[in-house]
């Protein structure tokens, strides 16, 4: 079980947002890079990078990214309007170590089996979740795809893993979806990371009992929630 620093990105800066909403912005910090290292500095061994002008059409943060995958000195996997072949290539060339995939993964099965045995053990699909139905398109579009039947359609492809972020309490600081992690984490072949609402050490350990293989986390980090050396010294490898 690792804990996951996010760094998400917005016209160029590092963000948290609250409830998966845009316009909801609580955290903005000038320098992303700077972030990213800090994290490091603090214990952290792998980074979670999202572009969320990239996922949500609004436009893309290239070189910032590639400024992260340049200093950062861990693993770092990459996602956030990842929707064809050559953007996963040139991520990983450029140095991430895992593409994350999304709304065009959930939607193109074709596309998602073809991108997996292409990039083996390189790509983790994420499954974003409002209320158990997956949502697309930066959090736009609910689905009626249950993601707990999702996820097992994923278990024949050579995976990384699996995302899921609990969109429902993301940023909001009450605590993760234990019920639907764990309905997941059972469901998987591959390794699952949750996201959304993760605020303390204790909810750590209770997605640990219950079988995930990580938690990325923002906003209780970005508000000092939780002590990121503590985290780090607990679940930082």
């Amino acid at each position: 079980m690792i804990a996951i620093p996010a760094v998400d990105l917005r016209g160029g800066k590092c963000v948290q947002l609250v409830g998966g909403d845009y316009d909801a912005e609580k955290i903005r910090l000038d320098d992303p890079a700077s972030v990213a290292r800090d994290w490091v500095r603090e214990g952290f061994n792998r980074l979670h990078v999202v572009d969320l002008d990239a996922a949500t059409g609004r436009g893309r943060n290239d070189e910032v990214i590639r400024e992260i995958l340049r200093t950062a000195g861990v693993p770092v996997q990459v996602g956030g309007g990842v929707r064809d072949e050559s953007r996963i290539e040139r991520l990983l060339d450029e140095g991430a170590e895992y593409v994350v995939v999304g709304t065009r993964a959930v939607e193109d099965e074709d596309w998602r089996r073809d991108m997996a045995n292409q990039f083996p053990g390189r790509l983790i699909i994420a499954a974003d979740v409002r209320e158990r139905y997956v949502v697309t398109k930066g959090w736009a579009e609910t689905s009626r795809l249950n993601v707990v039947d999702f996820v097992e359609e994923l278990s024949t492809l050579p995976l990384a893993g699996v995302l899921v972020t609990a969109v429902h309490l993301e940023g909001k600081m009450e605590g993760t979806d234990l019920p639907l992690m764990e309905d997941v984490a059972e469901a998987s072949a591959w390794p699952v990371f949750a996201s959304g609402g993760v605020t303390s050490l204790e909810d750590m350990r209770a997605l640990e009992h219950r079988g995930l293989s990580g938690a990325v986390l923002g906003m209780a980090l970005y508000t000092g929630a939780i002590d990121p050396r503590r985290l780090a010294e607990e679940f930082g490898a």
